[in-house]
């Protein structure tokens, strides 16, 4: 699988469809991550995925790029249990075919924004 193809996977079953029951296909157990809002290592991600899935969001990816082991996905997350819409930037390094460290970046509560440029949010 390429680096894209387990990018798009781990969305659509684990951010869409609010399953965790594969993650192991995804992600490796001591899982690095630099949000500091969310516990280390694969367990710390599953700690938070389950406040977080619980909101129902919805990732809408507009771009996935893919160089070396390093993934960037920029993307939409409407969350249905509130309507909010966040932008997100996240970053992944990969490592024999798994997650294996993520940074991210995310402007909260779109939904109201008028660009001032006009050249929108996405």
């Amino acid at each position: 699988m390429t680096n894209r193809e387990l990018i798009l996977k781990f969305y659509d079953e684990v951010f869409n469809h609010w399953d965790l029951s594969h993650l192991d296909d995804y992600m490796l157990d001591n899982y690095k991550q630099h949000n500091p809002e969310v516990p280390e290592g694969k367990e710390g991600f599953k700690v938070f995925a389950e406040k977080f899935l619980s909101m129902k969001p919805h990732m809408e990816i507009s771009k996935i790029v893919c160089e070396d082991d390093m993934a960037v996905v920029f993307f939409k997350c409407t969350m249905g249990a509130n309507g909010m819409e966040n932008k997100v930037f996240d970053m992944y390094r990969i490592e024999d075919g798994k997650l294996a460290e993520h940074w991210d970046c995310v402007q909260h509560d779109i939904g109201g924004i008028q660009p001032v440029n006009g050249n929108g949010l996405f």
